[in-house]
């Protein structure tokens, strides 16, 4: 099982990118998905959940700002991040969670940096 996080880099406040979350060796659409961040030295933070059936949850910070959404045909997930401030800046990472099948997995990680 591979979780394969893409898409970050450097971008411009006020900027945006999308990130990707691909799965191999699981079928994803059975998962719910969630995107967290790090900054070195803090918890990592919960930024936004994708349930099988589609449902969305967003932290605070990112409301109006982020989108999560899923591919099923693609076995991926995306986090579309729109307005990017320099506070968005961390380590991105999805994590897989089904939980009657007790399976939790998670992905590497994608840097996005936020600077002028």
């Amino acid at each position: 099982v591979q979780l394969q996080a893409s898409g970050g880099g450097l971008v411009q406040p006020g900027g945006s990118l999308r990130l990707s979350c691909a799965a191999s060796g699981i079928i994803l659409s059975i998962y719910t998905v969630d995107w967290y961040r790090q900054v070195p030295g803090r918890q990592r933070e919960l930024v936004a959940t994708i349930t099988s059936d589609r449902s969305t949850t967003y932290a605070d910070s990112v409301k109006g700002r982020f989108t999560i959404s899923r591919d099923n045909a693609k076995n991926t997930v995306y986090l579309q991040m729109n307005s990017l401030k320099p506070e968005d800046t961390a380590v991105y990472y999805c994590n897989a969670e089904q939980l009657r099948l007790s399976h939790n997995y998670w992905g590497n990680g994608t840097q996005v940096t936020v600077s002028s």
